[in-house]
């Protein structure tokens, strides 16, 4: 993770990746230092659900995409996932797959009943990529709009 943080290209040396053409945006620049970085080193907590996972193009060598979940479930068994395709990559269909197998692997873990996200409501490649994987629209504002797929369904 320090050698993403570095954007110094020594990730991708050590992965033997063609250089990237990657930026860490101030958002995610805040969530590395605030929230990623911090869970996972807390021994207390599953590191998987704080992870930055990176999306790898195997035909280029190169890194093309990141994304992660916000955290653990919540009470309600809900977690977050966030996402961003590196510009040049976009329209590719990185996203929409790297999406469905975090998807899949939140479907095995027991605790996990939903999954949130947000977009800005002019984000439509998101937005896309959130409909293609069944999420739905829960509301819309002048920000941003909030998704949601449900995995379990509540027993009572």
């Amino acid at each position: 993770m320090q050698k993403y943080v570095q954007n110094d290209q020594s990730l991708e040396k050590e992965l033997n990746l063609k250089d990237s053409t990657r930026s860490i945006s101030p958002e995610l620049k805040e969530a590395l230092e605030q929230t990623i970085l911090p869970n996972v080193a807390d021994a207390s907590k599953n590191y998987l659900y704080s992870t930055l996972w990176t999306v790898i193009s195997k035909a280029d060598r190169q890194m093309v995409a990141d994304l992660c979940f916000v955290g653990e479930p919540d009470a309600n068994g809900q977690i977050e996932i966030g996402f961003g395709t590196y510009e040049l990559h976009h329209g590719h269909g990185y996203m929409t797959e790297a999406v469905a197998g975090m998807i899949k692997w939140a479907k095995e873990q027991p605790e996990v009943k939903s999954i949130y996200a947000e977009t800005a409501p002019d984000n439509f490649a998101s937005m896309s990529v959130l409909k293609k994987n069944g999420f739905v629209p829960l509301n819309k504002g002048k920000k941003l709009c909030s998704w949601k797929l449900v995995l379990q369904e509540e027993s009572w």
